[in-house]
């Protein structure tokens, strides 16, 4: 029953993008230059949904799609945990969504920003003009997540399939202790350096000063950011959906508003006695699905459609994934800037990932460090934090919850919908990812 629902989610959270398109608020944009260039295609985000983020172990997914089969050139999904049954989880929902069996699909993988990686191969295709219209997205499901057997157990397996004669297999048999019964399950560690994330946001924090309450606050703020967002229905890219057997399911469950004298109770989750990253300042575990439908400025017009934003410069970075981990948008976010031609004062809208709260309180400090910028990343001065009044206004990772193959598809379109709602022109989305890894992106809002 499990691998049953395990492969009935992957296999429809393609079919998200469904027949939504574009019926959102009509606001006048801040007049600011536009980031279209001559001979360059614009390309442009039409819709953005997702499934209910939900906390893992709670309720599976489901979903359907009325988007004609043929309405798409491609189809790219990431995931970070893969069955191996669906190594390529974007083919398989892709047929098991009733799409036509002559659109290519793949999946990639590149850990936080796997749907990053969907999105922006979308864009390559298109302004390659190999496409013109490309269903991108991302998935996870770590509810029922492959666990292997041991290495003692697989290679005994695996010899036990080869043997040719009774007695072999009866020595094999034999030969099985305990402790080759041990499962290896999967862990959320860095394989270069064996330390989990959560350890390394745990020593970030401390290099940059970080103290618990500061970790606390950021998260308790997010918590109740995502519980104002939820109640007043901006997140409007969540689709409900009925799963088989079971509620119907509308909303993201991870959202859970504290007190900081609650907060302050829990243990350290990493680095015990004394840590600080702790269960409530660290994004969850999290079931979840998303897709964005990407097309050409043209190709959308012509479908009569309505675009939410262009989709502009973008970036991918990469550094130390021992003591550097989690800076991928303190890397990130400048040269995608310099790419754009844009100052930090331009943006009107982030949103960066919350893995920790620790993490964005540690990238925020990086980038007002003069010393940071000057001695990591050859500049002459700071990068500038983001303002807290244009960060991250509708919660985050650490309330909305963190499905690793999907989040970077919700960041895109929360970014197109603060756009709408709030009147500004760009949005920065940025996050970082295991192996020292980060990506960020400019999207700029299509006029009203």
């Amino acid at each position: 029953m499990a691998s049953m629902l395990l492969n009935t989610m992957r296999l429809i959270s393609i079919s998200l993008t469904a027949c939504y398109c574009l019926t959102f608020l009509s606001v006048q944009t801040k007049s600011k230059k536009t980031l279209s260039r001559p001979g360059v295609k614009n390309i442009v985000l039409v819709e953005g949904v997702r499934t209910p983020f939900l906390l893992s172990g709670t309720t599976s997914l489901a979903g359907r799609t009325g988007l004609s089969k043929d309405a798409v050139d491609y189809i790219i999904y990431g995931t970070v945990i893969q069955e191996v049954k669906t190594s390529n989880v974007a083919r398989e929902a892709s047929l098991g969504a009733g799409f036509s069996d002559k659109i290519p699909s793949h999946t990639v993988t590149m850990a936080c920003i796997s749907s990053n990686v969907a999105m922006t191969s979308a864009v390559g295709l298109i302004a390659a003009g190999q496409c013109d219209s490309v269903v991108a997205g991302g998935v996870e499901f770590m509810s029922d997540v492959p666990i292997r057997h041991s290495r003692k157990m697989r290679k005994t397996m695996l010899s036990l399939n080869k043997a040719k004669t009774l007695g072999q297999r009866l020595s094999l048999i034999g030969s099985i202790r305990m402790a080759h019964l041990s499962p290896e399950l999967p862990a959320v560690a860095e394989f270069s350096t064996a330390e989990s994330m959560g350890h390394s946001a745990d020593r970030l924090a401390a290099a940059f000063g970080v103290s618990r309450v500061e970790q606390d606050e950021f998260a308790l703020r997010s918590h109740t950011l995502a519980k104002s967002a939820q109640d007043a229905g901006l997140l409007k890219d969540v689709i409900s959906f009925k799963v088989p057997g079971r509620d119907i399911v509308s909303k993201d469950n991870g959202i859970r508003p504290s007190s900081m004298e609650q907060m302050g109770r829990l243990k350290a989750a990493f680095i015990k006695p004394h840590g600080t990253v702790t269960a409530a300042n660290s994004s969850f575990l999290t079931d979840g699905a998303s897709a964005v439908l990407v097309m050409s400025e043209e190709k959308a017009l012509a479908m009569g459609y309505k675009p939410k934003a262009y989709l502009r410069d973008f970036v991918y970075v990469s550094q130390d994934p021992k003591d550097q981990l989690l800076l991928g948008p303190t890397y990130g976010t400048p040269k995608v800037l310099e790419r754009a031609g844009l100052a930090m004062s331009d943006i009107d809208v982030f949103e960066f990932h919350e893995a920790f709260a620790g993490q964005i309180m540690a990238n925020l400090k990086a980038m007002d460090s003069d010393w940071f910028g000057q001695t990591y990343l050859g500049r002459k001065s700071k990068v500038g934090a983001p303002p807290m009044e244009k960060f991250n206004l509708w919660g985050g990772s650490l309330s909305l919850g963190h499905p690793f193959g999907a989040t970077g598809c919700r960041l895109v379109t929360t970014v197109a919908h603060r756009l709408q709602k709030e009147g500004g022109q760009y949005g920065l989305v940025a996050a970082c990812a295991a192996g020292g890894q980060g990506h960020a992106m400019v999207i700029e809002a299509y006029p009203q």
